[in-house]
């Protein structure tokens, strides 16, 4: 009952970081170039509405996550919120009033059925949450370090998908460490109740992961095409996720035979990941009255994001 329950609650965060995205790519679409990776841009999404609107959802949204990793594990819950990506698509669409292509059923139907084959092939369960200090400096060392190398070398690259991929990379490690250190804290909270939480570093370290991914985000948005930035963030986050559930809480999923299923099942949620970001991409030309192939049309500050 409680994976059941786990699950159901990452599918809701699932839905509502889908319709975080949806209101912050709007948003981003109206920042100025020299505002990038700045803390002009800050100063610009905060007084956008529709930022604003998106940060109350993705607040919400990380209620109900924190709620699903203190019934389940990092392995469960993690790989469910690949759903972001077709449910993103499908609000957007909604919000324009514009139906979805085939392509995009065919999409989201990949990464609906990939994701149930290769999670009931793998019956991910978690071994604990007792975690030394040594595997959390190793953790912390490894993932900060990774983001920092993903930020300076996007920061250094003009705008573009090489851009755009990097800082998706960034965000997705971010996003990654931020899981696993809410769920340190949200069984900190479960055992010990809210003094102890409240005094425990994994609670403002969770806190503080979020804000950085989510800073890298924007950046990410505004840096380059949909089609590279949300692969690279929805994929990386999932793989990074996994790894550190399996590395520092030993959670654990099927191996030998139960490989295949779940590789076929990781093969149709890559497929689905891949074309979705490209049928969103057409979609949004088609609106705007066609920017060129791979690229995204103008935005309503006079910047291509």
């Amino acid at each position: 009952m409680a994976a059941v329950l786990s699950a159901l609650f990452a599918l809701l965060a699932a839905v509502g970081n889908a319709t975080g995205t949806v209101l912050q790519r709007l948003a981003a679409r109206t920042v100025p170039e020299g505002d990038a990776f700045s803390p002009r841009l800050v100063r610009h999404l905060v007084r956008n509405p529709a930022w604003l609107g998106g940060i109350a959802v993705v607040v919400g949204a990380a209620a109900c996550q924190a709620l699903a990793l203190a019934l389940g594990s990092l392995v469960l819950v993690q790989p469910i919120l690949v759903t972001e990506l077709p449910l993103a698509l499908v609000i957007a669409c909604a919000l324009s009033r514009r139906r979805l292509p085939a392509a995009g059923w065919a999409g989201s139907l990949s990464v609906a059925v990939g994701l149930g084959l290769a999670l009931a092939a793998a019956a991910p369960s978690g071994a604990g949450t007792e975690v030394s200090s040594a595997t959390w400096v190793v953790t912390l060392l490894a993932t900060v370090g990774a983001i920092t190398l993903c930020a300076a070398a996007a920061a250094s690259r003009p705008r573009g998908k090489a851009r755009a991929a990097l800082f998706s990379a960034a965000s997705a490690i971010g996003y990654a460490l931020t899981a696993t250190l809410m769920k340190s804290a949200t069984d900190t909270f479960n055992r010990h109740g809210p003094s102890t939480f409240f005094a425990s570093w994994q609670t403002y370290g969770f806190v503080a992961a979020g804000a950085c991914a989510l800073f890298l985000l924007a950046n990410a948005l505004e840096s380059g095409p949909l089609v590279v930035s949300q692969p690279v963030l929805t994929l990386g986050e999932a793989l990074v996720s996994l790894a550190l559930g399996i590395v520092v809480y030993g959670d654990r999923v099927r191996t030998g035979w139960w490989l295949i299923p779940e590789a076929i099942g990781a093969v149709l949620v890559t497929w689905g990941v891949l074309i979705l970001p490209r049928v969103q991409m057409e979609d949004e030309r088609e609106e705007g009255g066609g920017a060129g192939a791979g690229e995204q049309g103008p935005t309503p500050g006079g910047t291509a994001t």
